[in-house]
């Protein structure tokens, strides 16, 4: 791919990507598209079944990348509007239905200045979905369960209303100083966040070791507020809550992108992160200098003390004692 931003610049751009391409794929067919600077990445959820009916149940907005990989979505979008709604809402369904498609699914579009392009159809379940069963109270795994069943949605267009705000990070193990570069390795220390309005969707624990050779994702940290700034301060309070040892996280970067004034202004789009590169950077250092103590205490609390290790030797005897008298009775 090429950005071409002068005229003169297109025809040599042109003959030096058929080349390329011819090399690399044997094809040097070359087409044209415009190019959105900075937009941002808004998506709907589908929802159609077998028997004509197709609903979106709104939409997510999923601009805070890095490498074109989602770091961070929330539901609604903050640029959002009811007619902007209906309006998007409506070509995504009428994307699902001219197709006849049936299935959970994702219709993606760029949006910049008032006009919205599409961009893709992922035909699945997303890893973003908790945001918007948050929001709609929609159970999305299950109505795909029923749909794959050919029972009908349970939930007309009409009746479906966005409640409050929803935020997720993607909390991975990548190290946000070096460009996010994966750090797989052994979690010495584990301990997720709880409380009204956090969801946590993970499968690792203490002791799991996160291997190279697939997605760096660690776990899904999910929160809802009755607005955005609820939201953002109930997801600042969940990470500050969230520990993972052994491991370097992205939990440093979503600090320090929930206590930005960019990000809670809501103007976002797909280069965020490389555009306020810098004070991203300063807020993550901050926050890791100000982690140090309390992970250096936390240590000693994963870490079997003499005491517990008694304990449990203790409460060993005692049972193997109990099974012994039993087997004589």
């Amino acid at each position: 791919m090429r950005i071409i931003y002068e005229e003169d610049e297109l025809l040599r751009a042109i003959e030096s990507t058929e080349s390329l391409a011819e090399s690399a794929f044997g094809d040097a067919t070359v087409y044209l598209e415009k190019y959105i600077q900075e937009p941002r990445h808004i998506e709907f959820q589908i929802l159609a079944d077998e028997h004509g009916n197709t609903v979106h149940a709104a939409e997510r907005e999923c601009s805070i990348q890095r490498r074109n990989q989602k770091l961070i979505e929330e539901a609604p979008s903050p640029v959002m509007t009811e007619t902007l709604r209906e309006k998007m809402g409506s070509v995504a369904v009428h994307a699902a239905s001219s197709i006849g498609y049936t299935n959970a699914g994702t219709v993606e579009f760029l949006y910049s200045n008032g006009n919205f392009y599409f961009l893709e159809m992922n035909t699945r379940v997303q890893v973003e979905h908790p945001i918007t069963e948050a929001i709609t109270g929609i159970d999305i795994v299950k109505q795909q369960i029923k749909i794959a069943c050919g029972e009908e949605l349970c939930c007309p267009q009409d009746t479906i209303r966005v409640y409050g705000h929803a935020i997720e990070c993607r909390i991975n193990a990548e190290d946000p100083l070096n460009n996010f570069t994966p750090n797989p390795g052994k979690i010495t220390g584990y301990r997720s966040p709880g409380g009204l309005g956090v969801r946590v969707d993970s499968g690792v624990y203490n002791n799991y070791t996160i291997p190279s050779y697939y997605d760096s994702m660690i776990s899904k940290l999910i929160v809802w507020g009755r607005d955005r700034e609820e939201a953002i301060s109930r997801m600042r309070r969940a990470l500050s809550e969230y520990i993972i040892l052994g491991v370097k996280t992205t939990i440093p970067f979503d600090k320090a992108m929930m206590a930005s004034p960019h990000f809670h202004e809501g103007k976002l789009h797909t280069h965020f992160v490389d555009e306020y590169k810098n004070e991203i950077m300063d807020n993550m250092l901050k926050v890791i200098e100000e982690d140090k103590e309390m992970e250096t205490r936390l240590k000693s609390t994963f870490l079997p003390s003499k005491k517990v290790a008694a304990v449990s030797a203790a409460v060993s005897n005692y049972m193997n004692q109990s099974i012994a008298k039993n087997k004589g009775n």
